[in-house]
């Protein structure tokens, strides 16, 4: 019989980093019978051991900062100072879940003189965590971290596209972590499948793309499990007539080309005044160029293939490739940080996220009108506005129905915060001490006196 595994090749080169063996759907529903039959005793951990068991996980990460660095690298292509950065920030989540999650409290209710009211949460039992390979350690660190210290046991799949990095962190992670409490599995799209459907799970928290985020909502549906998504985006930017145009285009260029645009914040679609279209398209390309000069690949030819038929199709029906818009000669899965102006708002780069290096530019005669355009969309994960109008942007944060929106920065913020995206970009908080709340539930408690016989 012919064993399961995954091929995994460099985008940066297409070599072979490995073929690690696929989990089954028999492996799936062992490691849900595992995570249910030891989630009780963890539960039953104190709270203060349950951080002391994360700290000691978070240093675990936190050394073996460069092997993990590496691993994102070699399967995604992320550069390593980059890749480390997001492992680093992964050390730092488990730390901070470490110290909330024994300080996450119920409270108490004004009763009965001779009687005591609570509000308790405890954990919601076993955690499905279905976690991306743009940022995997970072993201993983979040949900595994939150889902833990309150109790939880939990069964980690990766995407299949980082399955080494995947099986790396579940390797440093579970040793501080009593048997089956913690338990990663490595295995495609169909394994996430079998997991999400499993009657016996609790929670399902995923992270990842729209239609991925959908059909896991609808096997929670039939199980009855909690779902909590974070899917994709097509996060506008909206640049007012009143802002120095270079310098809009660098925050452009920031948002639209980090990590060869494999954001799930990262800019979609802009909407620019028509006072400022000309100079900004004009410094958008100069930025793009810049880019161009130490490209990064994007995670695979199959993604590579879907951000430019984005982009041909754009082309073909009007829009101009200013700069990029080209699959390149070579090996690897490279392609061009692009501008494209003469975008119009039915072109699907329009309506949907091409999570690559590609910006498409839509000039607007109004701040009113680029806003409306802006919130005429289905996703709802983050939104960008630069001007220097305090009124534009106080409508403008309350008319746009996005979880975040990000005023005069594509990135930045302070930490502890969490966002709940809506429409089609998921439900649920997915970070900060709120994820805590969504990893538990909450019980009522009245304790009154007993009549005693006499």
């Amino acid at each position: 019989m012919r064993v399961p595994t995954l091929d995994v090749h460099s985008p940066l080169d297409g070599r072979l980093v490995g073929r690690p063996l696929a989990a089954t759907d028999e492996d799936a529903a062992g490691a849900v019978r595992t995570a249910r039959e030891a989630q009780p005793g963890w539960a039953a951990t104190p709270a203060a051991d349950r951080g002391a068991a994360l700290r000691a996980a978070a240093r675990a990460v936190r050394d073996a900062a460069d092997d993990l660095a590496a691993a994102v690298q070699a399967e995604t292509g992320r550069p390593f100072g980059s890749a480390r950065e997001g492992v680093l920030a992964g050390a730092s989540t488990l730390e901070q879940y470490a110290e909330l999650g024994p300080v996450h409290r119920g409270r108490s209710l004004l009763g009965g003189h001779d009687a005591t009211d609570l509000m308790v949460p405890g954990p919601r039992g076993v955690v499905v965590a279905l976690t991306p390979w743009n940022d995997p350690v970072a993201v993983a660190c979040g949900l595994l971290g939150a889902a833990l210290v309150t109790g939880n046991a939990v069964v980690h799949k990766p995407s299949e596209r980082c399955p080494h990095t995947g099986a790396l962190l579940a390797e440093l992670m579970v040793q501080h972590f009593p048997p089956g409490v913690l338990q990663g599995l490595t295995g495609a799209g169909e394994l996430g499948a079998a997991l999400a459907a499993s009657p016996d799970v609790d929670v399902v928290a995923h992270v990842g793309g729209t239609a991925t985020g959908r059909s896991i909502a609808a096997a929670c549906a039939a199980t009855g499990a909690k779902a909590l998504l974070e899917n994709g985006g097509n996060d506008p930017l909206v640049v007012d007539a009143d802002v120095d145009p270079a310098w809009a285009a660098a925050q452009a260029a920031l948002g639209g080309f980090t990590n060869a645009g494999q954001l799930c914040t990262s800019v979609e679609r802009v909407f620019v005044h028509q006072d400022v279209a000309e100079a900004f398209l004009e410094a958008l390309c100069d930025e793009a160029r810049r880019w161009n000069a130490d490209p990064q690949p994007l995670v695979d030819r199959a993604h590579r293939d879907h951000v430019h038929a984005h982009v041909a199709e754009a082309v073909a029906d009007g829009a101009r490739a200013l700069v990029g818009g080209e699959v390149p000669d070579g090996d690897g899965a490279f392609y061009p940080a692009t501008v494209l102006a003469g975008c119009t708002p039915g072109m699907r780069v329009m309506r949907e996220e091409t999570f690559g290096p590609v910006v498409p530019v839509r000039v607007v005669p109004s701040f009113e009108q680029g806003l409306a355009e802006a919130c005429a969309d289905e996703h709802g994960l983050a939104a960008t506005v630069l001007t220097g109008s305090m009124a534009n942007a106080q409508r403008a944060w309350r008319a746009l129905p996005v979880g975040t929106v990000k005023v005069n920065a594509v990135f930045g913020g302070a930490p502890g915060g969490a966002a709940q995206p809506r429409g089609a970009s998921g439900t649920g908080f997915g970070y900060g001490p709120e994820l805590l709340d969504e990893m538990t539930a909450v019980k009522v408690v009245h304790l009154g006196q007993a009549q005693l016989r006499d």
